[in-house]
């Protein structure tokens, strides 16, 4: 049988501490463990041992691959220093780990009785059911009791939201909210040399800095495990330390890695100083990393012998044993019993995991994705501020004005929301005192104050990473997002970070929020494609993403309280679209009609997830639609009538979930169902619409207009690839006379 990397790493750490020779010590275990050293001895050798342990749970992680029972096989082999910076810092800080931290997460687990982090982890790697934080649905580290949310396979995705934390540890404070961590606590985020390098990365880091310059406590500590190597692409040497040792906002701390005593001195360095400045700094470990990026990957391919050999001489865990081995605080015996004893009971252990249950069915699978109790929901969203705290916010209450447009209603909304929950905050760029590019926000940083209405850098990716970290500690961010098409740049924080953390907790952990997005098209005498983007397909394809859109005021207000409702009790993760063209629309059919201002709705009114809303009761022709489709379709509804013909118009209001009862209900009405769609025609709305018509009354005779697909031009050229009127109508009589 063919000798493996991972044999050779386990065998010349072996014959290193077979052939040590034994040393007396030096002096009591609890003094440094060599001149010079804050870290002691008897530290040290715990340390060692999480160190060992990472290490044989990399080993384990193959066996089990070879015998098909494992399914993971990314390891921490080279970085297990790391656990040095676990043992720093207290097991109450919130750690955002990757995937290379093993010794970090062993490390911590020790710090707080019961844990069974062994175990654990390869209970991951085997994909069980029984393993606490995942629930089989994916190999991380994470715990609640340990304060580390799980990360999966990041990509410096990772950072933003442990700045959002940093930041929100403050900001709590100073509103006088308990969070779920200590107000003195320290957010710790590692990642990779070559993730530094990601776009993800430098807003983080760029946020961090930005808050120190302004003074604003942020207490995170970036963590570097720089290995010189992403997958095959090496990192230009020196790049990490020549890029962040003279940043001028985040204070620099740098260590060999592969030094056990050094990496415990410099850590406990920089911990200190985040914890006691409220500042953020960026610790830089240098590594190795062994046994190529997983099990899969032939190292071979890309590294010459001599490399990977000159790689291996530099193992830590070797380095670490045969330096305490040579100080004399621990025989050679006595390290390889250490390490044999654990290896032993690793691999009895990943006997043990393999046997455990996995998951069986879908249900199963996406049970903690996207929970939801709507009575709980219906609860919350129906509740309101006291009279005194509604006070503070309205001069009289709004309900008893008369009737006002949308961008109104979506202020009075807020401010009512705002005086509802304490925990939540307003933010994105120009929300404060400006008030929003649309005054949508306007007068709320005044109502609520600065703590929690206030602008963010131009980012949003930031704007995300904060709701994620605030969510995280028990907040209730309402971030916005300026355009729609403005969420591309960084709609990862809500693919892959948001949305996944209850999936990937198994519910333990969950970051709610309401993300107000101004988007959709037909803007007069504005526009292009970044300011008039008709494309929801990205958002809609976001598993468990709560989507609302409103046509009118009134609906707004009513899907606001059910969308904080969900995100308070539920956890949820939701967005809410804001149809720019309709913010100022007060008139339906005539100039001063007033027919589309609607009274505000005093508490109680809510909108039900999942429920659309009928407009009209005629029986020849159902047009279903929302947003600015439904202002379009009332018109053409009107004029049809004119001629005989009996229509109505189904608001969807909810994009996601679709109302799939009411479309199955309108369209069997009348038997002929127009789907109006504002969006593209390729990934637009219609084809949800269109699955649940074929599926629930594939006898009603259906057609759909739908916009091209194509990016929205400036001026009058706009209205030739959006849906208009005319195209509404002629669709309509053509599917009457089907």
């Amino acid at each position: 049988m063919a000798v493996s990397r991972a044999d050779i790493v386990d065998q010349n750490l072996r014959s290193a501490l077979a052939s040590a020779v034994a040393r007396p010590a030096p002096g009591p275990l609890d003094g440094p463990v060599a001149p010079g050293r804050q870290l002691t001895a008897r530290r040290a050798l715990e340390l060692l041992e999480s160190m060992m342990a990472s290490r044989l749970l990399d080993l384990e992680a193959r066996v089990l691959k070879g015998r098909n029972e494992g399914f993971y096989t990314i390891g921490s082999s080279g970085h297990e220093c790391n656990a040095a910076v676990a043992d720093v810092l207290r097991p109450t800080d919130p750690a955002f780990l990757h995937y290379r931290s093993g010794g970090f997460f062993v490390r911590r687990a020790r710090q707080v009785p019961g844990q069974t982090p062994l175990l654990d982890v390869l209970l991951g790697i085997v994909a069980s059911t029984d393993e606490p934080i995942a629930g089989g649905r994916h190999k991380v580290f994470g715990s609640l009791a340990l304060q580390i949310p799980p990360q999966t396979s990041t990509i410096a995705s990772h950072l933003p939201k442990a700045v959002g934390a940093a930041f929100t540890l403050a900001r709590m404070e100073r509103l006088g909210l308990r969070g779920a961590v200590p107000a003195d606590s320290v957010v710790v985020c590692t990642f990779g040399d070559a993730s530094s390098n990601h776009s993800t990365a430098c807003g983080a880091f760029n946020a961090a800095s930005i808050a120190r310059h302004q003074n604003l406590p942020c207490p995170v500590l970036f963590v570097c495990e720089d290995n010189g190597i992403g997958i095959s692409t090496h990192t230009p040497d020196g790049w990490v330390e020549a890029r962040f040792a003279g940043h001028p906002h985040l204070r620099y701390f740098g260590c060999d890695g592969l030094d056990l005593a050094d990496t415990w001195d410099t850590a406990a360095a920089a911990a200190a100083y985040v914890r006691e400045t409220r500042r953020p700094a960026f610790l830089h470990l240098k590594l190795v990393r062994l046994l190529g990026h997983a099990g899969s990957d032939v190292e071979q391919s890309y590294r010459s012998a001599a490399e990977i050999e000159a790689t291996e001489a530099q193992d830590p865990v070797l380095r670490a044993a045969l330096a305490l081995v040579g100080a004399g605080w621990v025989t050679p015996e006595d390290a390889l019993a250490l390490y044999d004893g654990l290896k032993a009971r690793i691999h009895a252990l990943g006997w043990e995991a393999q046997r455990r249950p996995r998951l069986q069915t879908a249900a199963e699978v996406v049970e903690p994705l996207a929970p939801l109790r709507p009575a709980v929901v219906e609860a919350v969203a129906a509740a309101a501020a006291s009279p005194e705290g509604r006070a503070r916010f309205f001069k009289a209450p709004p309900e008893d004005d008369r009737p006002r447009h949308l961008a109104v209603q979506i202020n009075r909304a807020l401010a009512d929301l705002l005086a509802q929950h304490p925990e939540m905050v307003l933010f994105g760029e120009d929300v404060a005192r400006k008030g929003g590019v649309y005054n949508v926000t306007n007068e709320l940083e005044a109502r609520a104050g600065v703590g929690r209405v206030f602008n963010t850098p131009l980012d949003e990716t930031t704007i995300l990473g904060l709701a994620l970290g605030a969510g995280q500690l028990g907040m209730l961010p309402f971030p916005e997002i300026q355009y729609l098409a403005y969420l591309h740049n960084a709609i990862d924080q809500l693919r892959g970070e948001a949305g996944s953390l209850q999936f990937f907790s198994n519910g333990q952990f969950r970051n709610p929020m309401v993300v107000r997005i101004a988007g959709l098209a037909y803007q007069k005498g504005f526009g292009g494609h970044f300011h008039n983007d008709n494309g929801l397909a990205a958002l809609r394809d976001i598993p468990g993403l709560l989507i609302a859109v409103p046509s009118n005021g009134e609906d707004a207000v009513g899907l606001l309280r059910t969308l904080a409702a969900a995100a308070k009790a539920d956890g949820r993760v939701c967005v809410f679209i804001e149809p720019i063209a309709l913010y100022m629309t007060k008139d339906l059919h005539a100039d001063k009609d007033g027919a589309w201002s609607f009274a505000y709705p005093g508490p109680g009114f809510t909108v039900p997830v999942g429920r659309g809303r009928l407009w009209g009761d005629g029986t020849d022709l159902t047009i279903i639609t929302f947003a600015n489709g439904v202002w379009m379709s009332l018109r053409v509804a009107k004029r049809l009538e004119a001629r005989g013909i009996g229509v109505r118009v189904l608001d969807l209001r909810w994009l996601n979930p679709l109302p799939e009862d009411d479309i199955a209900a309108a369209a069997l009405a009348t038997g002929r169902a127009l789907v109006v769609d504002e969006t593209r025609r390729t990934g637009g709305v219609a084809e949800g619409v269109f699955t649940v018509l074929v599926e629930r009354c594939p006898a009603v005779r259906m057609a759909r207009v739908a916009g091209v697909d194509t990016y929205i031009p400036l001026g009058d050229a706009a209205n030739r690839v959006l849906v208009q009127e005319p195209d509404i109508e002629a669709a309509a009589l053509a599917l009457l006379e089907r």
